[in-house]
């Protein structure tokens, strides 16, 4: 018999030594033409990231033209005075780049990846688009077209009907925020070429923004760089706009928005709450991570392990806009879905949940899983530039100091369960909550009703 062959294994791999973890502080700047300038040196992500913040919110959009902030984003990677539309994305496709733009309440944000090797062209792509868009008339009005062609398939969304619907309940009717983002038909069909360009000219100037640039940039002149491309875009001076406050309505009330035959409902229940300036920010986080930010969450458990209600129930906060003073408002909302026949049940559960919160707190355990998601997960969630670049120019956004993220974290694994707890019923009390459901209101309006939860009011679907 012939001997056993033997085989030699590789030494396990062991870890390494733990080492402590801190979201980065950029380096802060101004060019010449006013345009401020955050950097950060991110050794070995050879993929760039910058991000340029413009001071254009929907609030400056002329009335009657909602949407041509939106035009303008889309519109900046249509060509400029040196390349046509089809020549500028063949340039960014040499260049390995991707440029992206999007509106949204405080201002435009232009988000641009580029390899490190190739920076240098990358920002002069960017640099020409903002600096001389072309704004072709062709392409504006192709724009249009695609924006109008996308608004049925947001009617036709449930949870875009519902978001577009909390907002018409929550904000006044003089308020931008009542109104879709991205415009609607009747606002978007009257947007042209001239109207890009002269919302660009009023809003658009280097001395208003601000570029964010992060990833490695060993051996990179990154002030020759920036001075080049970014530095020769010029405009006139201009102080920011000024910010105006934000009022809503959460008196408890449940609008259902009827869709006959619908085999599901669409639910989301919102107010409006502090944003990140108000030092309840992190207690308010936790406390809602705690109620529905996973699967392990308190909703998630009873809709969906106990119940079978749903595939996921999610609460949420999302800042809506922030101003210089340090005042501004996010929204606190839970969504989800659940099938027709049981949301009427459903509902009931939702609120027994938070009933039981109020009136029993959160536990220690649960506090100490959410903790342990959202500070001890960060260092893989900033793994890439983008990541960062993105967290910076939020807290640029909201006027929030540069230091402000790695605090947050600090601060979340300081925070008890008691402020979890007290913060979590001051987001979401029972007898505040505008609730919004996309179903069909012949099934579901009597069960709803028969809840207590607030006036039933019934409107069709678009």
């Amino acid at each position: 018999m012939s001997e056993l062959a033997t085989m030699d294994f590789h030494p396990q791999p062991q870890p390494g030594e733990a080492r402590p973890w801190a979201f980065p502080a950029p380096d802060r700047g101004t060019l010449d033409n006013g345009l401020t300038v955050l950097r950060c040196h991110r050794p070995g992500q050879q993929v760039v990231a910058v991000e340029v913040l413009l001071d254009a919110s929907l609030d400056a959009e002329p009335a009657g033209l909602d949407g041509v902030a939106t035009i303008m984003a889309r519109a900046f990677s249509e060509g400029t005075d040196k390349h046509s539309a089809e020549e500028f994305a063949a340039e960014l496709e040499r260049a390995g780049a991707t440029l992206d733009a999007h509106a949204d309440h405080p201002g435009v944000r232009l988000s641009l990846e580029v390899p490190a090797s190739r920076l240098a062209k990358g920002l002069v792509l960017l640099s020409d688009a903002l600096r001389a868009p072309a704004f072709a008339e062709s392409e504006v009005e192709r724009l249009v077209r695609n924006r109008l062609d996308e608004i049925p398939h947001e009617l036709a969304n449930p949870a875009r009907r519902a978001a577009k619907e909390l907002s018409k309940e929550l904000f006044p009717a003089s308020s931008r925020m009542s109104r879709p983002r991205q415009g609607t038909e009747e606002t978007v069909e009257k947007i042209d070429a001239a109207a890009v360009r002269a919302f660009y000219d009023r809003h658009v100037r280097p001395a208003t923004a601000t570029a964010v640039v992060v990833g490695d940039l060993t051996g990179t002149d990154l002030d020759a760089l920036l001075t080049d491309t970014l530095g020769a875009w010029t405009g006139t001076a201009g102080a920011p706009r000024p910010v105006p406050p934000v009022t809503a309505d959460d008196t408890g009330r449940v609008v259902i928005v009827d869709r006959p035959g619908a085999v599901q409902t669409q639910l989301l229940i919102g107010r409006i709450g502090p944003d990140r300036h108000d030092r309840v920010w992190p207690a308010q986080v936790l406390g809602t991570y705690c109620l529905g930010g996973t699967l392990t969450s308190r909703l998630d458990r009873v809709l969906r392990e106990e119940k079978g209600y749903t595939y996921g129930v999610r609460a949420f906060g999302q800042v809506l806009r922030s101003a210089p003073e340090g005042t501004g408002a996010a929204m606190l909302a839970i969504s989800g879905s659940v099938d027709t026949p049981n949301t009427g049940p459903a509902l009931q559960d939702l609120w027994a949940v938070l009933r039981t919160l109020a009136a029993e707190g959160l536990t220690d355990a649960e506090r100490d899983v959410a903790v342990q998601n959202l500070v001890g997960v960060a260092p893989l969630k900033y793994e890439t530039a983008a990541a960062v670049a993105g967290t910076l120019a939020d807290q640029v956004e909201q006027y929030l100091p540069d230091d402000f993220q790695a605090t947050l974290y600090q601060q979340l694994a300081a925070t008890g369960t008691v402020e979890a707890t007290a913060a979590a019923i001051n987001a979401f009390p029972v007898d505040r909550l505008v609730t919004v459901l996309v179903g069909d209101a012949a099934e579901i309006k009597a069960p709803v009703e028969a809840l207590g939860i607030g006036e039933v009011t019934v409107v069709t679907a678009e």
